[in-house]
């Protein structure tokens, strides 16, 4: 009888590492996908992008069968997190809802924040799990020149970019509140997440901070990443963050401040999930279209 039974745990172990298996990073997802995160049943959800059409952005979902169309009808998708057996994210000057059939939902529109919203991106899980975190990045169009690159930050350009990127506090009966307004040290500000203390994180896109938000104030971390984008920190206190337009992902010691390239050579690094369980993050490379698991160490 025991023999059966162990034959029988082991058989379940076996076919379950086997479904897991059956998703072999890096996967094409699509055209221009920006976030992922792990949602219902353990699968994977991303958004896509797609076109300039609105409309035509999509929600997919990566699964041992494959990647498949969950939700669509966007425009712009972009940071998405799970939360109470939903999916937010957020979609230009709104958030989505969306439940665990697809059906989607406008959670809240631009008119329900307390200041005008002009580019909603980086979404992020509150430090008690019970509502989220938004970016705006404010004005994008002033960042960059006529070749699409980031002005240098020492040019007369740098110093036209507005001040107007700010982070929101959205709980789950749809209350906005101004988590962190405006700042010279957060110009266009991307990712956002929230640190083992608690603490708000903020990647900078055209500055290129790593800031954490201590006793009030915005402290940035060493280091200059233009182009940032998600940011996270490890039960271990290792902080990470990507550059969408360097297509790199760093780890920065949290004692040190030290920054090692954990990958480099990608199109663009987007919006990652740190999935600490796996020793991973899985990492939108958006102009090419691919999830990459980037290992921890």
């Amino acid at each position: 009888m025991k023999t059966i039974l162990l034959s029988f745990i082991l058989l379940v172990l076996s076919l379950n590492c086997k479904s897991q298996s059956n998703i072999q990073f890096p996967i094409d997802v699509g055209t221009k996908p920006e976030s992922i995160t792990k949602g219902f049943n353990n699968n994977y959800y991303v958004t896509i992008m797609n076109g300039k059409e609105n409309g035509d952005g999509e929600l997919a979902e990566i699964s041992k069968n494959g990647v498949t169309v969950f939700a669509k009808g966007f425009d712009e998708p972009k940071g998405i997190v799970f939360l109470k057996d939903h999916l937010y994210f957020s979609d230009l000057n709104k958030i989505w809802k969306v439940d665990n059939k697809g059906k989607a939902t406008v959670f809240v529109d631009k008119s329900d924040f307390p200041k005008e919203v002009l580019y909603l991106n980086d979404i992020s899980l509150n430090e008690h799990k019970n509502g989220i975190y938004v970016v705006d990045m404010g004005a994008t169009k002033y960042m960059r020149d006529d070749n699409n690159n980031l002005w240098p930050l020492d040019s007369e350009k740098a110093k036209l970019v507005p001040q107007l990127g700010r982070i929101y506090h959205i709980d789950l009966d749809g209350k906005i509140s101004i988590a962190q307004d405006t700042s010279p040290l957060m110009l266009n500000p991307n990712g956002v997440g929230v640190d083992n203390d608690g603490n708000i994180m903020v990647g900078a896109f055209f500055l290129g901070n790593f800031l954490v938000k201590k006793n009030g104030q915005l402290t940035p971390l060493k280091g200059v990443f233009r182009g940032a984008d998600a940011v996270e920190q490890d039960s271990n206190g290792n902080y990470y963050i990507s550059s969408w337009s360097e297509g790199k992902v760093w780890k920065i010691d949290s004692k040190t401040e030290a920054s090692t390239i954990l990958i480099e050579g990608l199109q663009s690094a987007a919006d990652f999930y740190l999935e600490e369980n796996k020793g991973r993050l899985l990492l939108p490379d958006m102009m090419a279209g691919k999830i990459h698991e980037i290992l921890l160490d």
